[in-house]
């Protein structure tokens, strides 16, 4: 099935979106990887780099609840237009991005640019990325992506008081495209595979909402074939399907080159393993890999274990 996928990288280098620096030099860390390896990854296929805004990281947020919310939109704006671009060429995107707040672009290109189509998600995480302005205990929105994509409706309780302004630019987050749909998802058009670090206000929000899921305990009796397998089943009622993959997913042997390593994750292999049996799935329309942080790693470990599995998935001779 790769065979007939037209790749074409989009780096987006914003880490606007989490509560630690080094993330926007995630994408081109993955990129200079493959230099110093002498690979060639990056020159078989077209590639972009979306403009971030992270310079304004010098200046202080006013948005307690979603911080630096209002530059956000700006960024997920610029990788709605890049996803949709790609998909008039008729290019399978392979987005690799800072912090997973630009997720909320990449779902919203899809959904904007397929609007009659249901689209699945399977989010490969330690995290939920559940909350919203309204039940966050940080302010980052990288935790936000699921809750921007759901919208309001789904969320079981609300504990801040968000301010207006704060409302006005989560709702262009909620509407983001400019078809403005929303909701871009259901909650049963999800997986979460490997989660295991979220607050009550999540974990409340998946029980409420009978969201699909695997745990450690369940990726670690269940093979991953099956896993996989189930997903894709779960998922048949989907026209399209997405796959995030956030590398804190992967336990902290593997490295700690991100912003919330989090024990007890999968391993390497099993992260190559699941992924090239979903990568198999004529209905997978994007890829997006994220948070990769070489300024808390040792060695650029983690940008070259991505590469590690850019190489499984995507084989030297498919160009």
């Amino acid at each position: 099935m790769t065979k007939t996928r037209n790749f074409h990288i989009i780096l987006v280098p914003s880490e606007l979106g989490c509560g630690k620096r080094g993330a926007s030099h995630g994408p081109e860390a993955i990129m200079y990887a493959d230099i110093d390896r002498k690979g060639d990854f990056f020159s078989r296929f077209h590639f972009t780099r979306i403009e971030d805004h992270n310079y304004e990281l010098i200046h202080p947020t006013p948005f307690k609840h979603a911080r630096y919310i209002d530059h956000i939109t700006k960024v997920i704006d610029n990788i709605i237009d890049e996803v949709e671009d790609c998909f008039d060429y008729d290019q399978f995107p392979l987005i690799l991005s800072g912090d997973h707040s630009n997720a909320i672009g990449s779902i919203a290109a899809i959904k904007n640019y397929y609007p009659n189509k249901r689209l699945g998600v399977i989010w490969v995480d330690a995290h939920g990325d559940l909350h919203s302005p309204y039940t966050t205990p940080s302010g980052n929105v990288h935790g936000m992506p699921l809750a921007a994509s759901l919208g309001d409706v789904y969320c079981s309780e609300k504990i801040n008081d968000i301010d207006e302004a704060t409302k006005h630019f989560w709702r262009k987050l909620t509407h983001a495209g400019d078809r403005h749909i929303h909701p871009k998802l259901y909650p049963e058009d999800i997986v979460f595979i490997d989660i295991r670090d979220l607050e009550a206000p999540e974990w409340k929000d998946i029980k409420d909402n009978k969201i699909k899921y695997y745990g450690p305990q369940e990726v670690k009796k269940i093979p991953v074939k099956k896993i996989a397998d189930e997903t894709l089943s779960y998922l048949n009622h989907c026209d399209l399907l997405y796959i995030s993959f956030d590398v804190d997913s992967m336990d902290p042997s593997v490295s700690e080159g991100t912003g919330t390593s989090t024990p007890d994750g999968i391993t390497l292999a099993s992260a190559k393993e699941l992924l090239s049996y979903l990568f198999k799935s004529p209905k997978l329309i994007a890829l997006e890999i994220t948070e990769v942080n070489p300024l808390l790693d040792n060695k650029n470990d983690m940008a070259n274990a991505v590469l590690e599995i850019l190489d499984h998935l995507i084989p030297a001779e498919i160009i």
